[in-house]
């Protein structure tokens, strides 16, 4: 389904990222530590895209005459995140464990797949996948007879729509 429907966020989840580099060999260790393989459920995500363009102007016009592309960058936040102890030690990597880790060891990569609903239409869902994401900070509150709640910002390597109905064919460049 193309994305022209309305949608309210339903839910979002945060799993380790399966890739065969040092950061997925630290979060397989996690998830057999653990016994898990999503490490978080999200609410209240924000996601920037930006694509850095470059404009050029000739000398003597106000407009510019082109718009070139620049470089993307994928980045957000997490507003609450429900987190646990894997968490954690997949934010930290091997500096979780103890102080005298040898350095520099590798911090872990997620995944987040956030699924966009119509709620008048049960069959309108729809998700976004961001791959590649790792946390930048994180801090929570902990307020003395309320939730803990935490705030976490990211960055992402990609982003794409996770719609099995539609999908895209470019013409060779």
């Amino acid at each position: 389904m193309a994305l022209s429907e309305v949608f309210t966020g339903a839910n979002g989840t945060l799993t380790l990222a399966s890739e065969d580099t040092p950061e997925g060999a630290d979060a397989k260790a996690v998830m057999d530590a653990f016994a898990v393989q999503t490490v978080g459920r999200l609410t209240d995500v924000t996601l920037r895209v930006n694509t850095a363009l470059k404009e050029f102007h000739e000398v003597g016009r106000r407009h510019p005459v082109s718009l070139s592309p620049g470089n993307i960058f994928i980045a957000g936040s997490v507003g609450r995140a429900f987190v646990n102890g894997a968490l954690m030690s997949l934010l930290l990597g091997r500096g979780s464990t103890s102080a005298s880790v040898p350095e520099p060891y590798a911090q872990p990569t997620f995944s987040m797949s956030l699924q966009l609903a119509n709620p008048a239409k049960a069959d309108a869902v729809v998700s976004l996948v961001v791959g590649g994401v790792k946390f930048e900070n994180w801090q929570f509150a902990m307020p003395e007879d309320e939730f803990v709640m935490e705030s976490l910002c990211f960055r992402a390597l990609t982003i794409g729509v996770g719609d099995a109905e539609t999908q895209v064919t470019f013409p060779d460049a």
